[in-house]
């Protein structure tokens, strides 16, 4: 059995992403959501990246109406703490983890183009919409707005 070594906070420099929001640690995503050494530093970065300007666009109005308020960055929008951060940037991060989670599982799933690849691809369809529904709600408990799933039958 082969083990990857876990990647160390060294190696793995923090992503800013402007004054309002809070830098993220790629370790933490890593660690977070469960991704271990076969996705490389720079392909985690870029999707860290993409996820964050995607979880920032859907945010835009929102924030704007935070700054409006007096409140300058996210952590200072009212919120109760847990374990050192307000529960709006513990969702913030889980938005951006989760998007780039599914960014990520969409191109992992892509190396092995024989039957067996396309069986492993289907069955990762169900993982991804759920990294993609954790980000939707981790936008929706930010924002306040109530989560909603509808289905067809």
């Amino acid at each position: 059995m082969i083990v990857n070594a876990p990647s160390t906070p060294e190696s793995e420099t923090p992503i800013t992403i402007g004054a309002f929001w809070p830098d993220i640690e790629p370790f933490e995503i890593r660690e977070a959501q469960r991704l271990d050494n076969t996705v490389t530093p720079p392909r985690l970065r870029s999707a860290i990246i993409e996820s964050a300007s995607t979880t920032i666009e859907a945010l835009a109005a929102w924030k704007i109406a935070q700054i409006a308020i007096g409140y300058t960055t996210l952590s200072v929008v009212p919120s109760d703490e847990i374990d050192g951060s307000t529960i709006i940037e513990h969702r913030f991060k889980r938005a951006v983890g989760s998007l780039a989670k599914a960014l990520l599982m969409e191109r992992y799933r892509d190396f092995d183009a024989s039957a067996k690849g396309d069986k492993r691809a289907e069955a990762l369809t169900d993982p991804i919409d759920d990294c993609r529904r954790d980000h939707l709600n981790a936008i929706a408990d930010i924002t306040g707005r109530t989560r909603c799933t509808i289905e067809l039958i």
